[in-house]
């Protein structure tokens, strides 16, 4: 289990189990900067070291290049010239293998040891200052906390509101700090990564970028994002502990979560200042909430607790302020509900999008336009339209009066305009299309391994969608299909596609960090839904779905990358993997705030089985991108044939690498042959591997040594051909 990722709103509350986090996060940054440390170390020892050697053999060399034998005669004899020759030639080979060692010592040197201890110096650096302020912070505001609740409520009214507006700044101060070192933590957790491999910057700048605008909205607001729960509600009360004469009674800071339908308060003993130790949890049955005055008690927003376990005992607490009386006031049976806040997700303000017919009307007329008369544009849905312009067609179109408009021949609108009008229509709808309720259940199945059981899942949940929802979800992933069997001229692949529509189609309902991090998955999820359309929406998920195994399925180009990369580097050494990235514009935030980023030019989804029969459309660039969010330990499936027993692609029964199918179908190296038929089109990606079209004829087949690969002949040519592109003749 990785680390959790560290909410902005929890700074708020300021929990045990946020410290927690927090205590997880600075363990796992000193652990990191022991690590560099003890590495730097290591390295300069080696580097230092090698110098030393390279100092020797250039003297050895040297010496070599300068030792001369002495000759009998006038003139020297072959033999004697080879072997001056060869000392010469054997000094120069040594001149220059130091020439290159103290090359690669100074690469080393520049691109690993300086970046690394600047990273160490820096960023960890800076990580220890903010820990220093954010626990100075956390004294000071829990100090002058303490010190308002207990000053005595009979004081005058001035003296008290000036308390409170001390506290109220400090109080600010402190929250601000921990949101800062919030911030700072993930910042440089992510950092770690592109220090070391400079590919995953573009998906640090972008994560990065989104949390700060998380950041800003939550300082400039922050009772919004309060951590609020119509379930429990959680939060610091000091509870009174009384003890018999003459001791009095003592305030004890306890952090309280209570559950709403069985009216139980848990209290559990925490003080961030005592080096964050959890005391013993008591639990408690609440019976009654009264509000406790200052005439029997000198101390304010005190509240008298019945409890139903004890009969005729009543526990004092005392809240942290008059807003946080009031709000425990209400969770525990005031006399106002504790309203849970339910913001409504719009980016847009002053559009009324709703699913109704006015809406899918304008759905079906922007795509039948865009397949009309843009489909091959290139980048499509990634180019945006003027803000202003988009805005206007939109509500225009969602008019009743304007629903005959025909974008297809209207030449008023361009075609940028009317992709983003489309997206901002439905991001715009009050609720996703694919519904806050079922979105942490398409979550679930992005982030499985088994790529059979993620379209399974998807497909059911699918149809768990309202009806209206549905056939708009139908409409727009079709018409993504249709777009992404044209990338070769638009350049929008399926991934491409996910990254746009991901945050557009799906979403939660909070913004959180979590949230942020699973922009990946909507991705996914989204690329699924184009690829498997047909089988999706086709046809109802049956009650116990089972996985097809009774086609042969053609391989998707990233399933034979990732068996040629499995091969030991002695048989095959695999090409650089590049990330992809496009800025995002500047015209417009609102409208391309989804399409920060692009990923690989080649699906994360397309790992699933290609239910429809016809393989997936071929990668433009040569070389391979992957997304960075693969699940790990993915099993892909390929379609591998018991040749000696079958000679049809119908009996070829898809199995998992490594699984004792594969073993059971795999045929001996050494079986020969004659012929085989290509029943898919295939372009070659590497010169050892054939292009070839459907009924090409190869002759002298043989297996490879490669899994799921066959060599063959094709016009003269013997190169690779994926294994379940073919069938034996």
């Amino acid at each position: 289990m990785g680390l959790h990722p560290l909410e902005f709103s929890e700074s708020y509350l300021d929990s045990p189990a946020f410290r927690e986090k927090i205590k997880a996060h600075e363990a796992e940054l000193d652990k990191t900067g022991r690590f560099i440390k003890e590495l730097y170390k290591d390295g300069k020892n080696l580097i230092n070291a090698t110098k030393q050697l390279s100092l020797a053999q250039k003297k050895f060399a040297q010496c070599l290049g300068e030792f001369k034998f002495e000759y009998i005669g006038d003139a020297k004899t072959d033999d004697e010239k080879c072997i001056d020759e060869s000392l010469q030639e054997f000094s120069s080979f040594l001149r220059n293998l130091e020439d290159q060692r103290d090359l690669m010592m100074r690469n080393i040197t520049e691109t690993l040891m300086k970046p690394l201890e600047q990273f160490r110096k820096e960023h960890l650096g800076s990580a220890k200052t903010a820990r220093k302020t954010y626990e100075k912070e956390t004294e000071k505001y829990y100090s002058s906390l303490e010190k308002l609740l207990n000053m005595s409520a009979k004081k005058k009214e001035p003296q008290l509101q000036e308390a409170d507006m001390s506290v109220q700044v400090t109080r600010q101060q402190f929250q601000e700090s921990s949101l800062e070192y919030v911030c700072k933590l993930q910042e440089i957790q992510e950092r770690k990564k592109f220090e070391c491999v400079e590919p995953t910057r573009s998906r640090f700048e972008g994560t990065r970028s989104e949390v700060f605008e998380l950041l800003n909205r939550i300082k400039e607001s922050p009772q919004e994002y309060r951590q609020t729960s119509p379930i429990s509600s959680e939060g610091y009360l000091y509870v009174q502990e009384k003890r018999p004469p003459p001791f009095g009674s003592s305030w004890v800071k306890r952090y309280c979560t209570f559950v709403k339908e069985q009216k139980i308060l848990h209290m559990k003993t925490f003080d961030q200042r005592s080096g964050g130790k959890l005391g013993e949890t008591e639990s408690v049955t609440i019976k009654s909430c009264v509000r406790k005055t200052t005439d029997t008690l000198d101390r304010r927003f005190c509240l008298d607790i019945e409890i139903t376990d004890r009969p005729s005992t009543v526990l004092t607490v005392q809240a942290l302020s008059e807003d946080d009386h009031r709000f425990w006031m209400h969770a525990m049976g005031g006399k106002e509900s504790m309203q849970y806040l339910n913001r409504t997700h719009s980016r847009e303000r002053g559009i009324d999008a709703q699913l109704d017919d006015e809406g899918i009307s304008f759905v079906k007329n922007s795509i039948n336009a865009i397949e009309t008369r843009g489909i091959n544009d290139q980048g499509l849905y990634r180019v945006v339209g003027v803000s202003s312009k988009v805005q206007k067609l939109l509500k225009l179109m969602i008019d009743e009066k304007s629903s005959e408009i025909d974008l297809a021949t209207s030449e008023d609108w361009d075609v940028k305009t009317i992709t983003s009008a489309l997206k901002l229509y439905l991001r715009s709808l009050p609720e996703p299309l694919m519904t806050y309720k079922l979105y942490k259940e398409f979550i679930v199945p992005a982030k499985s391994a088994t790529p059979e059981s993620r379209v399974q899942a998807i497909h059911c949940l699918v149809h768990k969608m309202p009806e209206r929802n549905r056939l708009v979800l139908s409409l727009v992933t079709k018409h993504l299909a249709n777009v992404a069997a044209n990338s070769k001229q638009n350049l929008m692949t399926v991934a491409n596609l996910g990254v746009v529509f991901g945050p557009t189609l799906m979403r939660p309902q909070e913004e959180t960090v979590a949230a942020i991090m699973d922009l990946k998955f909507q991705n996914i999820v989204v690329e699924i839904l184009i690829e498997q359309h047909e089988k999706i929406f086709g046809h109802a998920p049956s009650s116990s779905p089972s996985l097809e195994t009774s086609h042969l399925f053609a391989p998707t180009r990233q399933s034979k990358r990732l068996s040629r990369q499995n091969r030991p580097l002695a048989v095959y050494n695999p090409q650089v993997l590049d990330v992809q990235t496009v800025s995002p514009s500047s015209e417009s935030p609102a409208l391309v705030n989804d399409e920060t980023s692009v990923g690989s030019s080649e699906s994360v989804s397309s790992q699933s089985s290609n239910a429809s029969g016809t393989p997936p459309e071929k990668s433009k660039n040569h070389h391979t991108t992957i997304s960075t969010s693969l699940p790990e330990s993915t099993g892909i499936c390929t379609a591998t044939a018991s040749w000696m027993n079958s000679a049809s692609p119908a009996s070829i029964t898809p199995v998992k690498p490594g699984s004792a199918g594969t073993e059971k179908n795999k045929p001996e190296e050494n079986v020969t042959h004659k012929k085989a038929k290509a029943v898919y089109p295939c372009e070659a990606e590497h010169d050892s591997e054939l292009s070839f079209q459907v009924g090409a004829i190869f002759h002298d087949v043989t297996i490879s040594r490669e899994p799921g690969w066959l060599e063959g002949v094709l016009e003269g040519k013997r190169g690779l051909i994926p294994e379940n592109y073919v069938e034996i003749l």
